[in-house]
């Protein structure tokens, strides 16, 4: 275990969340690793202060009354005019749908709203204990993990060699239904791989946007949707997804 392995697997060790086998691992490398047991004791000093520390705040009242004031007031009962207008506007609608412009615009929809969910697990994620359900930076004991508890279980790649050092994986719920995330790290940044079945095969390039200060890189491949979520820049998390696919096809090549 080197060192890039061990700091992202530090704080899981104090909180008690590896297995037997890899807190060993962890402690061995700690015990050998001056930068590591530096990281180890700032780590542990650090969880003592907040534990002692009072934490608690009570915001004013005057706080509350100000974000109260800010808040969108109650809509107004809408007039018979507006009735009208909305009336007229779901009969323009049904004539989009008649020319098949109204599906672009669902489709639009509801990728806003999974890139917005997707967002939203992430952001869950970074919540401590979230992160992983299993944790390992093995992919042949991350990949067999999700047996069983999906349809199909996500690809997990290795690619720490590369600068993406894979640490887990985890179920997670986006549109309603159960899917994979595998976590990987780059430096201090967490990327959440998360992955669907689709019923469609028709491979999909890739795609990047931003929503609320995260980057998303989505792409679908072989049955499968794929999207990469982190605050690293666009072209690191671009560099992940190549690296990523260029791996799933040398394996399916192989």
């Amino acid at each position: 275990m080197n060192c890039e392995e061990a700091e992202v697997l530090l704080h899981a060790l104090l909180d008690g969340e590896l297995d037997a086998g890899h807190a060993r691992e962890v402690e061995a490398h700690v015990a050998g690793c001056a930068h590591c047991a530096a990281l180890m004791k700032d780590y542990r000093e650090m969880s003592a202060a907040l534990a002692d520390a009072n934490l608690h705040y009570k915001a004013p009242l005057e706080l509350r009354k100000r974000i109260e004031k800010s808040l969108p007031q109650p809509v107004a009962t809408p007039s018979r005019r507006s009735l009208l207008r909305g009336f007229a506007m779901g009969s323009a609608v049904s004539a989009m749908a008649a020319t098949g412009l109204i599906a672009v615009v669902l489709r639009n929809d509801d990728t806003q709203r999974i890139q917005s969910e997707v967002v939203s697990a992430h952001l869950r994620s970074l919540q401590a204990g979230h992160l992983t359900d299993v944790i390992s930076t093995d992919q042949h004991t991350v990949k067999p993990w999700f047996n069983g508890k999906l349809d199909v279980s996500p690809p997990v790649i290795d690619l720490t060699s590369q600068g993406f050092t894979l640490i887990g994986g985890r179920l997670d719920y986006v549109d309603t239904r159960a899917i994979g995330a595998v976590v990987y790290k780059r430096r201090q940044h967490v990327i959440n791989l998360f992955v669907a079945q689709t019923a469609s095969t028709e491979r999909q390039a890739a795609k990047i946007s931003t929503l609320q200060g995260f980057n998303i890189r989505r792409w679908s491949d072989h049955g499968m949707n794929y999207w990469a979520v982190s605050d690293l820049g666009a072209d690191e998390l671009s560099e992940f997804g190549d690296k990523f696919e260029t791996a799933m096809k040398a394996n399916k090549e192989g």
